[in-house]
């Protein structure tokens, strides 16, 4: 495919899949009072943004304040590829994944706060961004994992046009031919989680990021940190999702080749049964929460995400 055309696709299959800046019906931020001071007996809490957002833009600012609010002298970090605001949101489309991940390895590692351990959350594909830290470096270590409509299994395709939409018809088509080239496995994020069950082989052969995030790849070598190393994995997928495609892959589900509606839940997944990187062990342990929160894609409501917060973050620090 002609690289000019590949990239006219991509920009259209970022349009409907960009995520709304997180929490866009809060007022516009104003300011606040200096945040209490940091209270190294509760667990840090590190973020991961999703795709068209910062680690710094007013939404995610104003959810850290709130979750300060929850639990009072917590220090929350937010991760970030670039500290200049622009260039970290364009690093959510473009950029080598892999090389991203080792990037915030070292971030993580040289944060004193973190160093006892800490929960994590990622909202959208920040959820497997973080999943992949967790597995390849954990150190410091991840101590409850919460994802937020993110793509554990992938996306296998982009939503759906509008009728007479021909830009999004030539889009959609364009991605199925060219996500699997060498430039946009190196080059757009979206393109490494891409995972097409009707072009399965080649997604093995040619996906640089998920396959081996999921130890798909024969002979499924586990990760240097299996997922039974969390406490507890929290899985929250959104009732009307229509940008993660399927949404099951919330819940770390898929869809099978031959039926596009069909969905393939969690435990019936081959990395389940086989357990090729803890999930399993991890399940019947009793530490994968599997929820599912009202809305949109990252229509992030105080009802959704609250409770979350109170139960899985904020707890005390073991030393």
């Amino acid at each position: 495919m002609h690289l000019a055309l590949l990239l006219c696709a991509l920009g259209a299959l970022a349009s409907p899949l960009q995520q709304q800046p997180l929490l866009p019906h809060l007022p516009t931020p104003t300011l606040k009072p200096t945040p209490p001071p940091y209270n190294p007996s509760v667990r840090p809490l590190v973020l991961w943004h999703g795709l068209g957002d910062s680690y710094a833009s007013p939404g995610m600012l104003e959810f850290v304040d709130m979750l300060r609010d929850t639990h009072e002298g917590m220090f929350v970090h937010s991760v970030r590829i670039n500290d200049d605001l622009e260039k970290d949101q364009k690093a959510g489309w473009f950029g080598d994944l892999n090389e991203q991940i080792e990037q915030v390895c070292e971030q993580l590692l040289n944060i004193t706060e973190l160093q006892g351990g800490f929960d994590a959350m990622g909202f959208s594909q920040g959820g497997q961004f973080l999943r992949a830290y967790m597995q390849n470096c954990n150190s410091p270590p991840v101590h409850n994992l919460i994802t937020f409509g993110s793509q554990h299994m992938g996306v296998a395709d982009i939503p759906m046009c509008k009728p007479g939409d021909i830009w999004c018809l030539l889009a959609r088509s364009a991605v199925k031919r060219g996500v699997y080239s060498s430039y946009a496995q190196h080059n757009l994020v979206q393109a490494q989680y891409f995972r097409d069950p009707k072009q399965y082989d080649t997604y093995l052969s040619s996906n640089r990021f998920l396959p081996i995030l999921n130890s798909e790849l024969p002979p499924h070598t586990p990760p240097p940190f299996p997922l039974d190393t969390l406490n507890s994995l929290v899985l929250i997928r959104f009732t009307a999702e229509q940008t993660v495609n399927p949404p099951v892959s919330s819940h770390f589900g898929s869809r099978p080749p031959e039926n596009d509606t069909a969905e393939i839940p969690m435990r019936e997944q081959e990395l389940y049964r086989e357990d090729w990187i803890g999930l399993r062990k991890l399940d019947e342990r009793g530490g994968v929460f599997m929820l599912m929160c009202e809305g949109h894609h990252m229509q992030l409501e105080k009802e959704c995400w609250e409770p979350i917060v109170l139960r899985w973050t904020g707890g005390k620090r073991e030393v």
